[in-house]
């Protein structure tokens, strides 16, 4: 099957989406029992941790972690906002500055400007987004960013988006009750897909799409720990509670590239194959033998793969063991957990 196509769809009773590129499986969304990203709440400071430089609150879905406080006392109410999964028994990870996310437009009420994204670069382009913005919003001192999606799309598609975040920005800032309370729902599966997934694609929402489009066979390889790279090789991704171990095997390829291989292929399956799983925290690749020459070129291919992919990565560096670590972001729940 070639081209792109996205499966809306339920998985053990789940909302659930899938993105097929050229019958692979590229991308994967499922909703959990934990409070979605981008879910806005009124919550209470509670207590401070210096070690950490952050405040535990309390919402109305249990204790949050709030970072870098500075003028925030025990007591006081806020809003936050989710900002990932929270690993195992821990709290929901939270931040100050709240972000109302569409396809088109991103409303930020704490960084006042407009902004168009840089892969928008045709001049004629911007400036009929910014004739756009500028109409819509008027005299209103929030920010707002333009993205990617825009390029060529109808204007009032572009309006009615930013029209539609601004509402529920002023209904959320605008809200002065004092219950510890959801404001704002994160978005699903299914509206994350059509706001994230936006290059040209079939889309499939017929109940029964996974099994019917192969989405069922492609996710138990996920659930596993192995991922096939191609002439032989493969990873081994095994989640820990410290850490997300991936071992690079040549498997039966014993020639002196072999080593060199299996790492760019590493480099270039990695973001997916984290990504599908909804693995994110500390991550640690143990890749398989290559002179050190070679790693400059391995950090290139692996800096480009993640450029491109979805969840903050930071590419940390090498161990003095040859280790190479990453600390990627908990944006996504783990696909494991939902199939147990």
């Amino acid at each position: 099957m070639k081209g792109r196509s996205i499966i809306l769809d339920h998985l053990n009773d789940r909302e659930a989406a899938a993105l097929l590129v050229d019958g692979k499986l590229e991308d994967f969304l499922i909703d959990s029992d934990a409070p979605r990203p981008g879910t806005v709440y009124r919550a209470r400071a509670e207590r401070p941790v210096k070690g950490q430089g952050g405040m535990f609150l309390t919402t109305s879905d249990g204790p949050a972690f709030l970072r870098q406080v500075k003028g925030l006392a025990p007591g006081q109410q806020l809003l936050v906002q989710v900002t990932g999964f929270a690993e195992p028994g821990k709290a929901i990870p939270v931040t100050q500055k709240l972000l109302f996310k569409s396809r088109y437009a991103i409303v930020t009420p704490d960084a006042p400007g407009l902004n168009i994204s840089r892969s928008i670069r045709d001049e004629d382009e911007r400036d009929r987004l910014l004739e756009i913005a500028n109409e819509v919003m008027g005299e209103l001192e929030y920010g707002l960013i333009l993205r990617s999606a825009c390029i060529g799309a109808e204007t009032d598609d572009i309006a009615e988006d930013i029209e539609a975040m601004l509402g529920v920005a002023n209904q959320v800032l605008n809200d002065h009750g004092t219950e510890l309370e959801v404001l704002a729902e994160g978005d699903g599966p299914h509206l994350l897909a059509w706001r994230d997934w936006v290059e040209p694609a079939d889309i499939e929402s017929e109940a029964g799409g996974f099994e019917r489009l192969g989405v069922l066979d492609a996710l138990d390889v996920a659930a596993g720990i192995k991922e096939p790279l191609g002439s032989g090789a493969y990873l081994y991704i095994e989640p820990t509670r410290a850490l997300i171990a991936v071992d690079v095997n040549t498997g039966s390829d014993t020639s002196m590239a072999a080593g060199v291989k299996a790492n760019m292929a590493c480099a270039k399956a990695l973001p997916r194959a984290l990504r599908v799983r909804g693995l994110g925290g500390q991550i640690v690749l143990d890749l398989a033998p290559m002179p050190k020459k070679d790693r400059r070129a391995f950090e290139t291919s692996l800096r480009a793969a993640f450029r491109v992919d979805s969840e903050e990565t930071v590419l940390v560096g090498w161990t003095n063991l040859g280790h190479f670590e990453l600390q990627r972001k908990r944006g996504r729940v783990e696909l494991r957990d939902i199939l147990r």
